[in-house]
């Protein structure tokens, strides 16, 4: 008789999902064991702590939810990307950057953040903004740059802040908050930001100046790309538990953004639906499947022991299968 196991197929879908390499850890994520110093960040830091929990699955949606918002972003997403036809190798794609600067050594981090950016020199065109004036973008733009580093990491911090400390979460962030932003603004240096927010109240006042200064604008083309994160193609063994997140994405959003983007949260009659528990369990089902400490913070852990000369004190877990 053979046994259905329902795990392993469900996990080899996160897999392929995540990484696009079902059943095996990625090359470039074996590869973050070598390298000669610690990297941008390390063990113990904020970004660690928010990167390494479930909470980013739910991060990236909203993050592409805010992105959107810029007309320029959007055009960029609409005339360039191929996002609907390979909606899993972009994922897979920004899941590589998002890891390797944050467990790579800082050659890797430097070279990935390159490669992004000479990809983005092919991404310009034309673009109407909020007032319907035609102008032009460029994805290299540092202000587009700025925004697409704000929506990131407002959507990181906030998903990690709703559901990070639960059911294979980090608890809290060392330093807190403003530790994270200040960490995470080497990322955006990176990708060419000039002066990257580096606490809370900051990474809220430049995103909120987008919002207040008539720079978002909604858009049928907004629609579109609304349409395609509510149901993106995936597996139909993912899809429900994605449909879950996506709600507690939309629950994650400040009323403005919300509002902007012309979403609402799910309600049966009167009643909304509990979308940040129901989120909550299915970040419980995916650490379930994946495992707590995904291969690229332990291949970063293997680099930092080889440069001590040592080994982790936790060399002897069994790596997990999360990017």
């Amino acid at each position: 008789m053979v046994r259905l196991d329902l795990r392993g197929v469900f996990r080899r879908e996160l897999q392929l999902t995540f990484t696009g390499s079902p059943g095996r850890e990625p090359e470039w994520s074996a590869a973050l064991a070598d390298g000669d110093d610690a990297g941008f960040l390390g063990p113990g830091s904020a970004a660690w702590a928010v990167h390494g929990s479930m909470a980013p699955i739910v991060a990236g949606v909203r993050a592409l939810m805010m992105q959107a918002l810029h007309p320029a972003a959007l055009a960029g997403v609409h005339d360039h990307s191929r996002f609907r036809e390979d909606p899993l190798g972009r994922l897979a794609g920004t899941i590589r950057w998002i890891f390797t600067v944050t467990y790579g050594d800082t050659t890797t981090a430097r070279t990935a953040s390159e490669h992004v950016l000479r990809l983005h020199r092919a991404v310009t065109g034309t673009y109407r903004d909020a007032a319907g004036i035609e102008r032009a973008y460029a994805a290299n733009d540092p202000d587009l740059l700025r925004w697409v580093h704000l929506a990131f990491t407002d959507s990181f911090l906030a998903a990690h802040l709703i559901w990070g400390s639960y059911w294979g979460g980090r608890g809290s962030i060392p330093g807190g908050p403003d530790a994270y932003v200040a960490e995470w603004a080497v990322a955006g240096e990176l990708m060419g930001v000039p002066d990257p927010p580096r606490t809370a109240a900051e990474l809220r006042s430049q995103l909120d100046a987008y919002l207040t200064g008539g720079r978002l604008a909604h858009s049928a083309r907004l629609d579109e790309v609304m349409r395609f994160l509510r149901a993106p193609g995936l597996s139909p063994l993912l899809q429900p538990g994605y449909r879950l997140l996506f709600d507690g994405a939309v629950a994650s959003l400040r009323e403005p953004y919300r509002a902007l983007l012309g979403l609402e949260r799910r309600r049966i009659g009167p009643f909304r639906l509990p979308a940040v528990l129901a989120t909550r369990l299915v970040l419980a089902g995916v650490r379930l499947a994946l495992g707590r400490r995904g291969p690229t913070e332990t291949s970063a852990r293997r680099r930092l022991a080889r440069l001590r000369g040592g080994s982790t004190a936790s060399g002897a877990e069994r790596p997990g299968t999360a990017p």
